[in-house]
C-alpha cells in the first residue's frame, strides 16, 4: 500500500465512524505501527482534514473533508469509466451531460498516468439511444425526487389509454431496455410504476411531500414490483 493509498484509507475509516476510534484501533485496522497513524493523521491535519482528538482518546473526522489528490486502483477505474459510458447513453440528456463532466472533472484532478487508464479501459456499454428521447424534461423530474415535490403527468398506457395523475415521485430504476418511474399515485392510493417512455408530459406542483418520501420508498421496496399504472 502506498502512501497516498494509505491516507486515503484512514480517511475512509475516519469517515465512516460516528465516534472517536483510538490510534492503535486505526493501526489494527489498517496493519501498521502506531507511530505511522500518528503520523499520519499529523499530514492529514496539516492538508486540511479537521480531525478531533489526541492520542490515548481517539480521534474523529469532522465533515467536509476530500483528500487530494484522488486516486484510484485498477478495478476502481474500471467501474468508474464504465459507469460512466453507461449514464451517457441514457436518454436523460442533463444526466448523460453530467456523466461526461464527471469523466473531465476526473482528467482535471487524476495524476496524468492515471487519467490515462482511465480513458483506456477497455469496457463499454451497449447504446440506449435507439429508445428516443423523453417528451419532457427528466431533470425536472429527478428533482423532483430529490426535493419531494408532487408532479402531475400525462400518461399513455399500453393500450394507448391517455390519464393523468398526480403522484408523489420516488425514484427511477434503470433496466436495460426501459427505465420505470416509481411513485405513491393520490388517484389509486397505492403504488404505481411509469415507464418513462409513456409520459406525454409532467409538471412540478406546489405542493410537496416533505419528510415521508424516506419511509414510502422504504415500503415500497418492501412491495411488490409488479404493479402498473
Amino acid at each position: 500500500m502506498t502512501r497516498t493509498q494509505r491516507l486515503l484509507s484512514l480517511v475512509q475509516i475516519l469517515r465512516a465512524r460516528r465516534h472517536p476510534v483510538t490510534g492503535q484501533r486505526l493501526a489494527e485496522e489498517m496493519s501498521v505501527s502506531l507511530r505511522t497513524v500518528y503520523r499520519d493523521i499529523a499530514t492529514l491535519q496539516a492538508q486540511g482534514a479537521d480531525i478531533r482528538g489526541e492520542a490515548g482518546i481517539g480521534y474523529i473526522l469532522r465533515p467536509g473533508f476530500v483528500l487530494p489528490p484522488l486516486m484510484f486502483n485498477e478495478q476502481e477505474l474500471d467501474a468508474l469509466m464504465l459507469g460512466m459510458r453507461w449514464v451517457a447513453q441514457q436518454p436523460d440528456a442533463s444526466l448523460a451531460q453530467a456523466a461526461l463532466d464527471v469523466l473531465s472533472k476526473a482528467e482535471a484532478v487524476l495524476p496524468s498516468a492515471v487519467a490515462g487508464r482511465l480513458f483506456k479501459t477497455p469496457l463499454f456499454a451497449a447504446s440506449s439511444q435507439s429508445r428516443g428521447a423523453y417528451g419532457f424534461d427528466a431533470k425536472c423530474l429527478r428533482d423532483a425526487i430529490r426535493l419531494e415535490t408532487k408532479i402531475r403527468l400525462v400518461y399513455v398506457s399500453e393500450k394507448s389509454v391517455e390519464t393523468e395523475r398526480t403522484v408523489w415521485p420516488l425514484g427511477i430504476g434503470y433496466f436495460e431496455d426501459m427505465e420505470i418511474l416509481a411513485a405513491w399515485c393520490e388517484s389509486r392510493r397505492d403504488f404505481r410504476h411509469f415507464l418513462l417512455n409513456r409520459i406525454q408530459s409532467l409538471v412540478l406542483l406546489d405542493a410537496d411531500f416533505k419528510n415521508q418520501g424516506g419511509w414510502l420508498l422504504a415500503k415500497w421496496r418492501g412491495s411488490r414490483l409488479d404493479v402498473v399504472p
